[in-house]
C-alpha cells in the first residue's frame, strides 16, 4: 500500500515540529513560569557561594583563595579600595565583576568584604 503525500508531509511535519514556544516578557504567555524577583540585595556570602567560590575557592587564573592569608596580605595591604576597584573593573585574569553581571557594585563590595574577612 502506497503512502499518500499527505500523510508523508503529516509525518515529516511531526518530526521537525519545535519543542517548546519562547516566552518573551511582556508577551501574552500567561502560562509562562516567572522567576521570583530578589527580595533584596544579596549578601557577600550569598555572592561568594553563589558566583566567586569558582574561582577563589580552587585559585583559578591566578585567583587568591579564600582563608589563604598569605595569598591576600598583600592584596589587603594595598587597602579596601583597591580591592574593591580590581573586583568591579577586573585585573589579570579576573574578569569585571567576576563575571557577576547580575550582581549590583554593593554585592560585589559585600563579597570582597567576606572574602577579605574569611582570609586574615
Amino acid at each position: 500500500m502506497a503512502a499518500s503525500a499527505s500523510s508523508v508531509n503529516d509525518a515529516i511535519a511531526e518530526r521537525i515540529k519545535p519543542v517548546g514556544d519562547v516566552c518573551m516578557a511582556g508577551s501574552d504567555c500567561a502560562a509562562a513560569p516567572v522567576a521570583a524577583a530578589p527580595s533584596g540585595p544579596r549578601s557577600g556570602a550569598e555572592v561568594y557561594d553563589t558566583k566567586c567560590f569558582t574561582c577563589h575557592a580552587t585559585g583559578a587564573a591566578g585567583a587568591p583563595k579564600v582563608g589563604d592569608v598569605d595569598g591576600w596580605a598583600p592584596r589587603i595591604g594595598k587597602g579596601i579600595d583597591t580591592l574593591y576597584t580590581n573586583a568591579l573593573n577586573g585585573i589579570n585574569g579576573m574578569p569585571a565583576k567576576g563575571l557577576c553581571m547580575d550582581c549590583s557594585d554593593d554585592e560585589i563590595t559585600a563579597a570582597v568584604d567576606h572574602m577579605v574577612a574569611s582570609s586574615k
